[in-house]
């Protein structure tokens, strides 16, 4: 296949976004996160929270910036290799605009990174020439992919932890949390994979009551479509090669999405070692579940609890401008770039 856009690539992304932003919901995250966040720098003092920004080394902030972008694109990258495996030839630096465009509607989306990979998958295949079942299949591999960096890292960090001293009581909860992923996710997955007639039955049993309403869906439409879903991925295993470099790259994405904190505690002047981080920013994405765009609110104080129960010597005035500066380079300005890419994505079709 090749890279030449369909001509409802644009259309596809605009739809979807207008479904996201037209709901209310969006709006009204916003402003509880706005609440939040707002409550959070109350209970941590405006004063002490300022002095830290006004004396912060902004040459690390925008190198945080670049870390986030760098990241992502590394993920993209990963994202690549699993569609040429499908035959599906996308030039990086098209597949790449794409993943950012796809990433801004994620990010401003409640519960959007919980559930995001169908969206993701309908944007791919409608800019560009693969079909829906092959994109779906590429997002879940890549997907699956970033979650064995994502609890090495943590697993190192926590091991670090571990060593050094007892776990505080509030980091326990995240740390149990990402123990039942670790375990949880994998298995879920095998399970899907293993039983996948049993899936499918499931799915079909869903699906019966609504076909049963209406003409444009019928239940082997559906049955072809989980078919060929199961058969991307059965192509996709066959590439162990393939799949360990895209590994690589998914390794190194995680490596520069949680470089950012470290950049912000040395623009701070903070005992932000590269390790602790390298726990820190996963534990905390767990609070990404928050039901506010990007888990905001959730994430920042999930960063503050981290940080100042595993770093005592780091005050909370500090802890907070520490997480503000990480939360802009990892998710403000994403939002920025990804919304510049998502006009692209629009204006190019």
């Amino acid at each position: 296949m090749t890279d030449e856009s369909a001509p409802d690539g644009g259309k596809a992304l605009s739809a979807g976004l207008s479904e996201r932003f037209g709901t209310g919901k969006l709006l009204a995250g916003f402003v509880v996160a706005g609440v939040l966040l707002y409550l959070l720098v109350v209970v941590a003092g405006w004063r002490r929270v300022i002095d830290a920004l006004e004396g912060a080394d902004y040459t690390w902030v925008w190198i945080a910036c670049a870390s986030t972008i760098v990241g992502l694109a590394a993920w993209g990258k990963a994202w690549q290799i699993v569609l040429a495996v499908l035959d599906i030839e996308v030039k990086f630096k098209r597949l790449v605009v794409t993943y950012f465009a796809a990433t801004f509607a994620n990010y401003i989306t409640p519960l959007g990174q919980a559930g995001g990979e169908p969206f993701i998958a309908y944007i791919l295949s409608r800019d560009t020439e693969a079909n829906y079942e092959d994109s779906l299949a590429s997002v879940v591999t890549a997907d699956l992919l970033n979650l064995l960096p994502f609890f090495n890292f943590a697993a190192l960090g926590l091991s670090y932890l571990l060593l050094r001293a007892s776990l505080p009581d509030n980091a326990k909860t995240l740390a149990q949390g990402l123990v039942i992923l670790a375990f949880g996710v994998p298995a879920i997955a095998y399970a899907g994979w293993r039983y996948r007639d049993r899936v499918e039955d499931i799915v079909l049993g869903l699906v019966t009551p609504f076909a049963s309403r209406t003409s444009r869906l019928t239940v082997e439409s559906v049955r072809k479509r989980i078919d060929r879903f199961y058969e991307s991925l059965e192509r996709i295993a066959d590439e162990p090669r393939e799949l360990l470099f895209a590994l690589l790259f998914s390794y190194t994405g995680w490596i520069f999405f949680a470089l950012p904190l470290y950049f912000a505690g040395r623009s701070l002047g903070l005992p932000l070692g590269l390790v602790l981080v390298l726990f820190i920013v996963p534990a905390s994405t767990l609070a990404g579940l928050t039901p506010t765009p990007g888990g905001l609110a959730g994430v920042e104080a999930a960063l503050v609890v981290l940080i100042v129960g595993l770093v005592p010597a780091i005050p909370t005035g500090a802890a907070v401008a520490a997480t503000l500066i990480y939360r802009f380079a990892s998710y403000w300005f994403v939002l920025v770039v990804g919304g510049l890419a998502s006009l692209f994505v629009i204006m190019r079709s």
